[in-house]
This record gives C-alpha cells, structure tokens and sequence, in this order.
C-alpha cells in the first residue's frame, strides 16, 4: 500500500462521517433526543481527528499523481480541501465543547447547539465538494470541463462552484504565508510548545493521580483543569497543521509524523474508554486518599504512556525526515 491507496482509503471516513454525524444531529435537533445529539457530537469529534492524517496523505498522493492532464485539479482539489479542514475541525471543537457541557449539566446550551448545526452543515457542503473534486482526479468520465492540459490548465465550474472556489485559499500562498517569517514560524513552535505543556500539566496531572501519586489531591478540583489542556490540544492541532501546510515535506514522508498520528488517534480511543464505558463516573468523586480502580489506573497509565510517545516522536520528525520517501 502507498500513500495514494492509503488516502483514497481515508478520504471516505470525513465524507461519509460527516453526513452521518449531520444525519443523527437533525434527528435529535427535531426529535430532541440528547442521547442522539451526543451520538452526533461524538461523531463530529471522531471525524475532525481522522480528517488530520486524511488530509496529510493528500501531500503525498499527490507527489504521485503529478502530470499535466491533472494538475489543475490537483490544485483545486488541495485548495477545497484546505477550506474544508479547518470547518470540520472548528465543528469537532464546538461539539467537544457540548459534549463537555453535557457532562456538566446533562445538555449542551443553546449557544453550542446552534453554533453546531451552522458549522456541521457548512462542513457537508464543503467536505462534499472536496470528495467531488477528488472524484473528477481519479474519474475521467465525470469531469464536466473536458481534459485539462498544460495548454488549458483552467477548470471550468458550476455557479456554486465558482463561488465556494473563491473563498478557497491558494496552497502555494497559504503555505508561503506560513512560511514568510523567521519570527512567525518561531511563534508558531513555541505556541505549539505552550500548548503541549497546557496538555501534560492538567491531563498529565490527572493521570499520575489516578495512577495513585499524589493521593493528597482529590480528583474533582484535578478535573476541573482539563479544559485548559483541551485549549492546550486546539492550540496544539492548529499550529501543527499550519507548520505542515507551510513544508509538508518536511513532515509528510517522516515515520515519526505517522506513528505520532496514530498515538493521537489512540489517545482519542483512551478518551472514550474514560468518559463513556463508566470509568470517569468510578473516579469523579474520589477524595483525598482514596485510591482509584484498577481500569481507571489502566486508562490513566496507557494515556501517560501515549502523551509521552507524543512528545518524542514529536522530538524525532526531522531527524527521521524521508524515512519514508519511496514507500510502496
């Protein structure tokens, strides 16, 4: 398998998740059913993280698929896909945000459900489109401006099409924005560091004391820091994707990129092995000197270990820069 087979086996999951997750929303919107509402914020969640490695392996499907008669919808597809990952991780963020409220007070406010249903639908619309344009690369046939070659590089649209295309920003500009300045890039690294540290200081924090260190500090007052490390996360994703859209090659073919991926994707299955199989419910309670079960300590230990992997691989993305370069 190649990074062309590995996107093409991704790019399904955002497409269809999304409508899923839009489907079970409107559901419970009209039916006001909260169990299907958090099914759909949970969903949302679910599909904001698997679109980061979904859109990464773009980079490298396409260092594969350049040629003349594709190149122009090689650009718009990048261009498409680049508007809507920032919609479908800004709707995981505001539905991470509801589920947090659920968990406070048995329902999301008013506020989050409206900005949800706003952010879900336009990221149907937009993530539609990008499963479109990737159709018309792969798909001849269904390609409404004709072939496209280097004499004719432009692509015609539709009057929809036109007109999302033109808040679609350019790839090269977008990267080169990225990219312009010594002191931007320095920025972006140390918000990248800070936000690391707002991860392991509040989530670290809680695992070592359900691990049973520090048992003189009761896990409620612990657990109300978990949004900073939340922000810590969003602070994390955001400067991270920007450094990767600014040199993708610098990251794209580097092992230490995908194997941090995959940590972070499991460290979203730790999640929800601690909030929704019971444990959380197990701990949330626990005082001063009480010591937390066994699973819960085995959720606490697996996530530290996870955060520590993170942080290393993290560490080793240049040095195992093109690692990869050649895979098949």
């Amino acid at each position: 398998m190649n990074y062309e087979h590995l996107h093409l086996l991704l790019n399904h999951f955002p497409i269809i998740g999304s409508f899923i997750g839009l489907g079970l929303f409107l559901v419970s919107f009209f039916g006001k059913n909260e169990d299907l509402r958090r099914a759909s914020y949970i969903v949302f969640v679910g599909i904001a993280l698997i679109t980061i490695p979904t859109f990464m392996t773009g980079f490298a499907a396409q260092q594969m698929l350049k040629g003349p008669d594709v190149d122009a919808l090689i650009r718009r597809h990048e261009s498409s896909a680049l508007l809507s990952l920032w919609f479908v991780l800004a709707t995981g963020t505001v539905a991470l945000i509801g589920l947090w409220q659920s968990q406070d007070t048995g329902r999301p406010s008013h506020g989050n459900v409206t900005a949800v249903l706003i952010f879900s639908v336009l990221s149907v619309s937009l993530i539609a489109r990008t499963g479109y344009t990737a159709g018309e690369i792969r798909h001849p046939e269904v390609r409404t401006g004709g072939v496209v070659t280097a004499a004719n590089s432009a692509v015609s649209e539709g009057p929809i099409g036109a007109l999302i295309g033109h808040f679609e920003p350019d790839p090269d500009k977008f990267s080169d924005a990225m990219t312009f300045s010594k002191w931007w890039w320095t920025f972006m690294m140390a918000a990248h560091f800070i936000g690391l540290i707002m991860i392991v200081g509040t989530v670290g924090l809680l695992d070592v004391r359900i691990m049973g260190f520090f048992k003189q500090l009761p896990i409620a007052p612990l657990h109300r820091l978990i949004p900073w490390g939340l922000a810590g996360l969003g602070i994390n994703i955001a400067t991270g994707l920007m450094a990767f859209a600014g040199r993708p090659e610098n990251y794209v073919f580097s092992s230490a990129i995908w194997l941090k991926m995959l940590s972070l994707l499991l460290l979203g299955v730790n999640a929800v092995a601690f909030y929704l199989t019971g444990i959380f419910g197990q701990v949330e309670k626990l005082e001063a000197g009480e010591d937390a079960p066994f699973a819960a300590k085995l959720v606490a230990a697996s996530g530290l270990i996870l955060w520590f992997a993170v942080i290393t691989l993290g560490r080793y993305i240049q040095p195992l820069t093109d690692t990869l370069m050649g895979t098949n």
